[in-house]
């Protein structure tokens, strides 16, 4: 019974991390490069691959976990450490077209610096895909600099909406 609940699991979030690949896939139908930040074993760029065969997808995680995952081919890059680090930061800055923050990430010690970083390393008109409390996300959202892309109507499913959102960095951004 476990081995079945297991593989259902893996399919849902499978289909969750499809959904939001094809989210980006929208907007911006061939980014050049993309930072998953608490990438783990990078399952999230692994399916979104599918969708972008063409984009360069690095992975940043705390634990060696993504170092694996480079091994495994399912990321270019691997990154150890946390995004909201100076030197990750300075050494990232303006490199990436989307970044994506998941909800199945390693928490951030201190989420407001780890989203400021976030914007740091998104190159202008770059796109940031998060998952969390769209209301908050938002609140911290608007005062740096980043318009909230609407999402479109939502045809209903049986799953529930992720709770996502897109914003992007406004080229005028420092």
């Amino acid at each position: 019974m476990n081995s079945l609940r297991t593989r259902v699991s893996a399919l849902d979030e499978r289909r969750r991390h499809r959904k939001l690949a094809r989210a980006i896939l929208r907007l911006l139908p061939e980014p050049e490069s993309w930072l998953d930040v608490g990438t783990g074993d990078a399952h999230f760029p692994g399916t979104a691959k599918e969708l972008f065969p063409y984009t360069s997808f690095d992975g940043l995680d705390p634990t060696p976990r993504a170092v694996r995952a480079r091994a495994a081919e399912r990321i270019e890059e691997a990154y150890a450490g946390h995004l909201a680090d100076p030197h990750i930061t300075s050494a990232l800055h303006a490199r990436y077209d989307v970044v994506s923050l998941l909800r199945d990430r390693t928490p951030a010690l201190d989420p407001a610096a780890e989203l400021h970083a976030a914007l740091t390393v998104l190159r202008p008109g770059g796109l940031l895909l998060l998952e969390g409390r769209p209301d908050d996300l938002r609140a911290q959202l608007e005062p740096q600099d980043c318009e909230i892309v609407p999402e479109p109507r939502r045809l209903p499913d049986r799953l529930p909406a992720p709770q996502r959102l897109i914003a992007r960095r406004k080229p005028s951004a420092p």
